[in-house]
């Protein structure tokens, strides 16, 4: 396994050179988006209207942060269950998304999306808001704001920790540490 500091947005050959298992820190801009939004996007996707904000080339990270408290930026901002986003992310891969950021696996029919459109799924570790929130530099509402603490926002990340989950050419990194720890019969 290797590691990668990368600067976003997520380049084409950046994602090339990821495999699933590679320890990654992520610097620069993603937006965010949970269910609601995910929901949102899809539908004005199928109705061929243009998205309130434009993701091609962008990483949404699968969060909804918890309110700050005085002096800080944002709360905590651990990742939501990636399959249940699951449902609106192969239009969302269609209409040039780049990558996302959650916690779980995804299913068969994502993974294999992920991989023709060239995309890349990262890991973030589940229970850990309060660390994580320490890598995010700015935040801003950009799409969605009735949605609350759902709304769609842009994050600056600095060294955001994450593991690749599913790469470009299909490896999964659940799938090979379920292999490689599983008990001989």
């Amino acid at each position: 396994m290797a590691e990668h500091q990368i600067t976003l947005p997520l380049s084409d050959e950046v994602a090339e050179g990821l495999r699933a298992g590679d320890y990654a820190f992520l610097t620069g801009p993603v937006l965010t988006a949970r269910d609601v939004a995910h929901k949102r996007m899809a539908e004005t996707l199928a109705k061929g209207e243009p998205l309130p904000i434009d993701v091609r080339g962008e990483v949404i990270y699968y969060v909804g942060p918890t309110p700050p408290k005085p002096g800080q930026i944002i709360g905590s901002a651990g990742p939501t269950t990636a399959m249940r986003m699951d449902p609106f992310t192969i239009p969302l891969l269609e209409a040039g998304l780049k990558g996302a950021i959650g916690k779980g696996g995804r299913g068969p029919e994502v993974a294999k999306a992920l991989q023709d459109y060239r995309a890349i799924y990262f890991l973030a570790v589940g229970g850990a808001g309060a660390l994580l929130s320490r890598h995010i530099e700015a935040v801003e509402v950009v799409a969605y704001e009735d949605l609350g603490a759902e709304a769609m926002r842009r994050m600056q990340l600095n060294g955001f920790p994450v593991i690749v989950c599913n790469d470009v050419l299909g490896g999964d990194a659940l799938l090979l540490g379920k292999a490689e720890w599983r008990r001989p019969d």
